[in-house]
């Protein structure tokens, strides 16, 4: 039987491959191969020895591809750029997540460019310090500053997976997820209150947000067709030109007072909220516009001092569901979510609203028997979730204006 793992001049192989084997030499792995009657050797760069393995099976796939990773040159950035646009658009990525990644994008080229920086293998673990020094200088955000450094580790991988990189030059990069950042939340009577106050057509989309829990996008994209008054549901799903933010259709079930409202618009055009008449569109048959609604929803905000933007509608129909009793599974549902970590936000912000409710009513002078009522209730709560956790967010981040 062949040794699999030869000692060789006092070192000790191990073949991953037909080809390709690996050795360990002052704490790093180096990986061994034959080619054209020659030994060849090349670090992988790495100290762990599974991953050495996964990284020399790679390198055996190039060689038996024709590819000799001692000659594989760095594409230029801007070429890997194109070509990772061009895979974005090919696996239908949201046209909001396009012209984010493409900004992200152009900046990273902008500033390659200034530092004469022009191959995809500069991009090193130096050059990302030195970016993502330059955005918090600019005043930018952990959040955002963290989806840039995301966003220019995938366009990294990219290139990696299209032969247009050899290595790995952000070997090493940890990238460290901000906390979220406390958001507002309104409150019931305060959804109310901005509803009774705005005039229409801004008071009938306040009131779906409120009742549904929908994006803004996807009311702003809903459609006649998707009204099904026979089984009291709003169908989110995708059109030309545009799909949900989870890529999924759901179907979101009508209150009384959604079904009556919608019941009483006229169907003259194709989309369900629709612009007023202007002298581009004088037939007023156009979308509703997320900005001017949302301009309009701060000038209202302002005036009735609370504190809130489009998205806060949401947040305050799913933690109101959640304290109220509804099952976590039948919010996700409605609303869509996929992301653990959002939904543990939420519940806590329900905890909370639960734990102030069993106090006031331990406040009330109802006699003893009340009180004690009271207590048993509140032992029967769950606790308010770890700190870590305990603050609200917004799970469209920079994605989103709201």
């Amino acid at each position: 039987m062949t040794d699999r793992n030869p000692e060789r001049n006092g070192q000790r192989y191990e073949q991953v491959g037909e080809i390709v084997s690996i050795f360990n030499r002052s704490n790093i792995w180096w990986a061994n191969w034959q080619q054209n009657g020659r030994q060849t050797r090349k670090s992988l760069r790495t100290k762990s020895k599974k991953e050495a393995r996964l990284r020399a099976a790679r390198l055996e796939v190039e060689i038996l591809n024709g590819r000799d990773p001692r000659k594989l040159k760095a594409a230029a950035i801007s070429d890997v750029i194109d070509a990772y646009c061009q895979n974005l658009e090919t696996e239908r990525r949201r046209p909001k997540t396009m012209t984010r990644y493409r900004g992200i994008l152009d900046r990273l080229r902008e500033n390659a460019a200034e530092r004469n920086i022009q191959l995809i293998d500069q991009i090193n673990i130096k050059f990302l310090d030195d970016y993502r020094h330059a955005r918090v200088t600019a005043g930018r955000s952990p959040k955002t500053v963290y989806n840039e450094t995301v966003v220019i580790r995938q366009l990294v991988n990219f290139a990696r997976s299209r032969g247009m990189l050899a290595g790995d030059p952000l070997n090493g990069l940890k990238i460290r997820e901000p906390k979220p950042t406390t958001q507002p939340c309104f409150s019931r009577a305060e959804v109310e209150q901005i509803i009774e106050s705005s005039n229409e057509p801004q008071r009938s989309v306040f009131t779906i947000l409120a009742d549904t829990g929908a994006r803004i996008g996807e009311i702003e994209w809903l459609e006649w067709s998707d009204v099904d008054f026979q089984r009291n549901v709003l169908h989110i799903r995708a059109k030309d030109g545009w799909i949900p933010k989870t890529g999924n259709q759901r179907a979101i079930p009508m209150t009384d007072r959604v079904r009556r409202l919608l019941r009483s618009r006229r169907r003259e055009h194709r989309w369900v909220f629709t612009a007023a008449p202007s002298r581009t569109y004088p037939n007023g048959d156009h979308q509703i516009s997320e900005r001017r609604l949302l301009r309009s929803l701060k000038r209202l905000l302002k005036k009735l001092n609370i504190k809130g933007h489009l998205h806060t509608f949401r947040h305050a129909f799913i933690s109101h569901a959640l304290s109220t009793g509804v099952p976590e599974a039948v919010v996700r549902s409605i609303v869509g979510h996929v992301d653990e970590k959002i939904i543990r936000l939420y519940t806590h912000i329900a905890d909370q609203r639960c734990q102030q409710a069993i106090r006031s009513i331990e406040q009330q002078p109802d006699g003893p028997t009340a009180t004690t009522e009271a207590d048993d209730a509140g032992r029967k709560m769950t606790a308010p979730a770890d700190s870590k956790d305990s603050e609200n967010h917004d799970e469209d981040g920079t994605k989103s204006t709201v």
